[in-house]
């Protein structure tokens, strides 16, 4: 099996290679490949396949047919515990890396079919990479507790779910090894969760737990959501806002109608795999 590695802003992907479709991909596989003592290590599994050899993906892009028909690749984005999820906005922009530096696809604009939809990328062959991540729908208020305080928080879906919540507290200091509580009445599928600190004009310090991964460095559709809960909080629609992550800093552009996430898409390592133990 062909693999490659890569990362945004320290948000780190196994890349799987399947321009066939025949790749079979249990749960258990995921886990062993993104375990970081027995296999690669990694927040989560790119899966690069054919949108017109994925079933899955022919009934995303039957919702969108104008846009997806243009669209020749499915991402097929697994979490760490092996868990379906609907977008990674990272993985995305290492997705469309790993496309144009495979001559798999030319650079300028293109669009990537994900479960939260057909997404647009853009980017040059080298350089930072920008994903429209289509319109946050902000979907009311819930509460997060971590370490037995409670932090009021905006629900926000950006094709997954997240509950961002702006705290007086520094968010470096919060403990985030342990899953923070939420609602499960609100997010009967889990949440990502983001704590967040402003920090200047359009600037917020963000860190996150993701669904399925744990905390990470940094979660592309998290800084979406935190960009959102600050403009909110703010008493503003659009904007450009600077999140930084303990991966770096991103670029969040909110318009009214869509959102804009660029930063940077690195490929680190690629090669092959023997097989793995996994049951």
């Amino acid at each position: 099996m062909r693999f490659l590695k890569g990362h945004g802003t320290e948000n780190d992907f196994v890349i799987l290679p399947d321009r066939d479709g025949s790749l079979d991909l249990p749960a258990s596989l995921v886990t062993a490949l993104c375990d970081r003592r027995s296999g690669i290590g990694a927040d989560g599994v790119l899966h690069v396949v054919p949108a017109k050899l994925s079933a899955e993906a022919a009934e995303i892009a039957d919702r969108e047919p104008g846009r997806a028909h243009g669209a020749e690749w499915f991402m097929d984005y697994r979490n760490a515990d092996g868990s379906v999820a609907e977008m990674c906005g990272n993985g995305l922009r290492v997705f469309a890396r790993y496309l144009v530096d495979a001559g798999l696809a030319e650079p300028g604009e293109f669009d990537v079919v994900t479960r939260a939809g057909v997404r647009r990328v853009r980017l040059a062959r080298t350089g930072d990479v920008t994903v429209d991540m289509g319109a946050p729908q902000v979907l009311g208020e819930s509460l997060a507790t971590v370490g037995g305080a409670e932090y009021a928080g905006l629900v926000v879906d950006v094709g997954n779910p997240h509950l961002a919540c702006v705290t007086g507290d520094p968010v470096t200091q919060l403990d985030l090894t342990a899953q923070p509580g939420f609602d499960p009445a609100v997010f009967p599928h889990g949440v990502n969760i983001e704590l967040l600190n402003l920090v200047g004009e359009r600037r917020v310090v963000m860190r996150v737990y993701e669904r399925g991964s744990g905390e990470t460095r940094s979660c592309g559709t998290g800084t979406v959501a935190s960009a959102v809960a600050a403009a909110h909080l703010a008493g503003e629609r659009t904007g450009t806002w600077a999140v930084e992550v303990p991966g770096g800093i991103l670029s969040v552009t909110l318009d009214g109608h869509t959102s804009l996430l660029t930063g940077p898409a690195v490929l680190v390592a690629s090669g092959d795999l023997p097989a793995l133990a996994h049951s």
